[in-house]
């Protein structure tokens, strides 16, 4: 995990030095998070929480049964699915938000994940490939 985030904090923050944090955890753990600071009381995949520090970006929360079950329906690997979450959730400790950006933040996620993990699933609703 430590050698993944490393690669995706070089690759997408590469003028700074930037640390994150990573907790994975299942379904019950998630909900609650997702529950106290979104107000939606289900599980998800991944959740951020940017630390405003530009030294320490945050925190990245990955629901690993969830990101199981998302990789099975998807057809790749568990190992594929994380990685694609935890440059999803650096991207938004970065500042990036699919909801606003009109696609910006899912292109650079495409080619973060690609430039970082090699070809294969980016991530990106629609692109399966």
């Amino acid at each position: 995990m430590a050698a993944w985030t490393e690669a995706i904090l070089a690759a997408a923050a590469p003028r700074g030095r930037a640390t994150v944090s990573v907790l994975l955890c299942g379904d019950a753990r998630m909900r609650r998070l997702n529950r106290e600071f979104r107000k939606i009381d289900r599980p998800t995949d991944v959740l951020s929480f940017p630390a405003g520090d530009p030294a320490f970006l945050g925190d990245v929360a990955v629901d690993v049964p969830y990101a199981a079950r998302q990789a099975a329906r998807r057809g790749h690997s568990l190992d594929r699915e994380v990685k694609l979450l935890l440059a999803h959730g650096v991207l938004h400790l970065l500042g990036h938000d699919h909801e606003t950006d009109e696609g910006e933040m899912f292109r650079l996620q495409s080619r973060l994940v690609r430039k970082v993990f090699g070809p294969g699933p980016d991530g990106v609703p629609g692109d399966e490939a």
